[in-house]
């Protein structure tokens, strides 16, 4: 990949105005040489936030945040390191320089604009067919969602029809048109036979309730679809493209930053339902992994969030093995300074289900007494073996070893 010239990143934060910057996201007053302002990494109600103007840096002597323009960007909008650069370089009215550029970093940045461009498309045409399909309006109000909370996920709908999205791409006869389709996940091809005419195309989501994934940017990467009756699979994801690794994407995390840094932790759930439900029902700062186990990824883009982490997993066999491997992929990066948890509902509940019956107070207790990490770690060393016997305690030693090793 071409690397951005560290002399044009001096010179950009030569260029831009740290005051500015944290300006547009924070309130900010004038308190001596510098500026300050409510912390927007921790919920505080007497200013600790302070901006220097002359040192071009920030710093919170409440949470300890601090750094650049672009660390800023990265920490307040959960912008990688180049989008914070290419974020500050846009508003600098400057062009990023790339060294050593090829032409396959030019054919795939081509490839990347053109699928965002689908993407945004085929979720601004779900969310329109969403206000034309009353039974799957009926679907959401039955599940207790608002339109508010529908706008703000940007939820939609797909038809139950096999070539829905041409009234928005033209035929998928066109190869053009198929092939960004395909590598966006949205169509499926058939296998050809000797005769290619014969290949079909057709929509991926159909008659399904559309959940757009979005990036730290808000742009539409991905979809989750939720069938609306009886049919399998019950969820149907996008597959892996250049846009969407469900390894590196949590569901939510977008629409959920500010929620978790007012409520400083983010409850991580097992699916997008979980997620809309219980914004809905009053905690905004849920977010889903994608029908996959937690990865090292997804822990450091909530620990970049916040200090605190709940894990939210159903009491089953598949959950104890779901939170088995978010506690394997925690280890490595746990310190002294993170605290995460592991909470296991009643096999009979899931997050919505659970608060409908109980009350957002109940559920609030019951996060706030999720196991620690550690409880967790001695619980799944521990099981099964006999902690009274020699033999016992050795073999729970044996069993924390792996795990131990890998902090």
């Amino acid at each position: 990949m071409a690397l951005i010239p560290q002399s044009f990143i001096a010179d950009l934060l030569n260029r831009v105005d740290i005051v500015d910057v944290v300006g547009q996201h924070v309130k900010l007053k004038k308190a001596g040489a510098n500026y300050q302002g409510l912390c927007p990494f921790h919920s505080e109600k007497s200013p600790s936030f302070s901006v220097s103007p002359t040192k071009q840096f920030y710093h919170c002597f409440g949470c300890g945040a601090h750094g650049s323009a672009i660390s800023f960007l990265m920490e307040y909008s959960g912008l990688g390191y180049v989008d914070a650069i290419e974020d500050l370089a846009r508003s600098a009215g400057l062009d990023v320089p790339r060294e050593e550029r090829t032409a396959n970093d030019v054919a795939r940045q081509q490839q990347t604009m053109a699928l965002s461009e689908v993407m945004s498309a085929a979720a601004d045409w779900y969310r329109q067919q969403l206000k034309v399909a009353p039974r799957a309006v009926e679907y959401l109000k039955g599940r207790g969602l608002t339109g508010e909370i529908a706008k703000r996920y940007a939820l939609g709908y797909a038809p139950d029809g096999w070539q829905g999205l041409e009234a928005v791409f033209g035929t998928y006869a066109n190869d053009e048109v198929a092939k960004t389709l395909l590598e966006g996940g949205l169509l499926i091809q058939s296998e050809q036979t000797e005769n290619k005419q014969t290949a079909k195309r057709y929509d991926r989501f159909r008659d399904r309730i559309m959940f757009p994934i979005r990036n730290p940017k808000g742009q539409t990467i991905g979809f989750g679809g939720r069938i609306l009756d009886q049919g399998e699979p019950k969820y149907l994801n996008s597959p892996e493209t250049p846009l969407f690794s469900k390894g590196n994407t949590l569901y939510g995390l977008f629409e959920a930053r500010q929620a978790i840094r007012s409520q400083e932790y983010v409850l991580v759930c097992e699916g997008y339902m979980d997620v809309v439900a219980l914004a809905q029902l009053g905690f905004p700062n849920a977010v889903a992994t994608l029908g996959t186990a937690c990865t090292a990824n997804h822990v450091r883009m909530l620990l970049r969030q916040t200090d605190r982490v709940v894990f939210s997993f159903d009491g089953d066999s598949a959950g104890q093995r779901a939170a088995q491997r978010a506690l394997e992929a925690c280890l490595p990066l746990m310190s002294d300074d993170k605290e995460i948890r592991f909470l296991f509902l009643p096999t009979e509940h899931d997050p919505d289900s659970y608060v409908r019956a109980y009350g957002a107070p109940a559920f609030e207790k019951i996060i706030k007494e999720a196991m620690s990490i550690s409880s967790f770690f001695f619980k799944i060393a521990s099981q099964d073996h006999e902690l009274t016997t020699p033999e016992g305690r050795a073999q729970t030693h044996h069993a924390a070893k792996p795990l131990l090793l890998s902090m």
